[in-house]
C-alpha cells in the first residue's frame, strides 16, 4: 500500500518534469540559409565585395538571420559550392545573382527534387531573374523554375514608384502597406506564367509616374509539390537593405519557404487579369470615364476571355518602343486595339 501511494505522488512529479522539457525539446532550430550572391554578369552594389570582406548584402543577411533568431545564413560567390551533398545541410537557398551561373546538372536536378519533396525552400532577390543557364535535365530550366527573366527595368534606381501590397495579412507581405510609395529599381519580365504563381505585391500605375500599359509584379509566390519558393522585386538599391520591412520580409521569405510559417501560394489569375486591365486603363486615364465600372462588368466575362486578354495585355512589353526614336507604329496598333476590345466589353460606346 505504501508503494502504491508513493507511486501517486511520484507519478505526477515524473508528468510535470516531462511536460516542463518538453517546450525546450520542442524549440525549432534556426533554418539553414545558403546565400548565393555570384554575379556572372552585371554586379549590384549590395554583392560588391571589398578586398578581404563580405559584400554589404552577405553582411546584411547574417545580421538579419542572428536578430531575428530565425536562420543561420552561410554565404558564397561561388555557384560551384552547391552540390548534391552540400545541399543535405541546407534548409533555405537564397539567390541574389546575375548571369550564367556554374552550377552543374546535377546539382540544379537535386535542387529542383529538394524543393519539390518540401526539403528546400527557395527565395530570389533583385536580380536573381536575370540569371539562367542552359539546361535540358528533369524538371524546369531555371527561368520557368523562378517564372520570370529580366526584360529591362524601366524603374531604374531612385525612380518613384506605387506599390501596391495585394495580400496585406500574408506574413511574407504583411510588413508593408497595402498601398506605399518607394524609390526602387524594377524589372520587367518575359518568360511569366500566371497561372503558376500567386503574385503578392505589384507595381500600381495609378501612382507610379512612369507608366506601362501592363501589370509590372513586384513579388510572387510559388507553390511547387511540397515546396515553396519566394521572388521579390526589391533590393537593388543599398538602402533598400537597411528598411526594417524589407529585412523583415527576408525574415519572413525564409521562414515561409523554410516550412515554418503559413500562407497562401495558389495562383490568382482573376486578379493578376484584374491588374492588367488597371494598368492598360491608367496608361491613358480618360475624363468622364468610369473604369470602376468597366472592371466591374469585365470581372463577369467569360474566363477564356479574360486569359486572352490577360495574355495580349502582357504582350504590350514585347512591342513597346525601346527608345524613345523608336518605330511605335506596332505598340499603337496593338495597344488600341486590345483598348478598343476592353472599353467595348466594359459598357463604353
Amino acid at each position: 500500500m505504501r508503494r502504491f501511494f508513493a507511486l501517486l505522488l511520484v507519478a505526477p512529479l515524473a508528468l510535470f518534469a516531462v511536460l516542463a522539457a518538453a517546450p525546450a525539446l520542442a524549440k525549432p532550430t534556426s533554418l539553414r540559409v545558403l546565400y548565393l550572391d555570384q554575379s556572372v554578369g552585371w554586379k549590384h552594389a549590395p554583392v560588391a565585395r571589398p578586398d578581404g570582406g563580405l559584400a554589404p548584402s552577405e553582411i546584411a543577411m547574417q545580421a538579419i538571420g542572428r536578430e531575428s533568431g530565425a536562420f543561420t545564413a552561410e554565404v558564397t560567390q561561388d555557384a560551384r559550392e552547391i552540390t548534391p551533398e552540400r545541399l543535405a545541410s541546407v534548409d533555405v537557398l537564397v539567390f541574389y545573382t546575375t548571369g550564367a551561373l556554374p552550377i552543374s546538372p546535377g546539382a540544379w536536378a537535386a535542387i529542383q527534387a529538394r524543393v519539390k519533396a518540401g526539403k528546400l525552400g527557395f527565395v530570389g532577390i533583385h536580380s536573381a531573374t536575370d540569371t539562367g543557364w542552359p539546361y535540358d535535365g528533369p524538371g524546369e530550366t531555371y527561368t520557368r523554375f523562378i517564372n520570370g527573366k529580366f526584360a529591362g527595368h524601366p524603374w531604374t534606381q531612385g525612380t518613384p514608384i506605387r506599390v501596391e501590397t495585394l495580400d496585406p495579412d500574408l506574413a511574407l507581405v504583411s510588413m508593408w502597406p497595402v498601398s506605399f510609395d518607394y524609390a526602387e529599381e524594377i524589372y520587367q519580365h518575359s518568360d511569366f506564367d500566371p497561372s503558376k504563381v500567386r503574385v503578392l505585391q505589384t507595381l500600381d500605375f495609378a501612382g507610379t509616374p512612369l507608366k506601362r500599359p501592363y501589370a509590372v509584379p513586384i513579388a510572387w509566390a510559388r507553390q511547387i509539390g511540397q515546396g515553396r519558393l519566394f521572388f521579390t522585386n526589391l533590393g537593388h538599391t543599398p538602402s533598400t537593405w537597411d528598411d526594417p520591412r524589407f529585412r523583415r520580409q527576408i525574415v519572413e521569405a525564409v521562414n515561409w519557404t523554410g516550412g515554418r510559417t503559413d500562407g497562401d501560394a495558389s495562383p490568382d489569375t482573376l486578379r493578376q487579369f484584374l491588374w492588367q486591365v488597371k494598368a492598360l486603363l491608367a496608361y491613358e486615364p480618360a475624363v468622364g470615364r468610369d473604369d470602376k465600372a468597366i472592371i466591374g462588368r469585365l470581372l463577369k466575362m467569360d474566363p477564356k476571355w479574360q486569359t486572352a486578354t490577360a495574355q495580349r495585355i502582357a504582350g504590350l512589353r514585347t512591342v513597346y518602343p525601346a527608345k524613345p526614336d523608336s518605330d511605335r507604329g506596332p505598340f499603337d496598333a496593338a495597344y488600341k486595339a486590345v483598348l478598343a476590345d476592353v472599353l467595348a466589353r466594359g459598357g463604353v460606346k
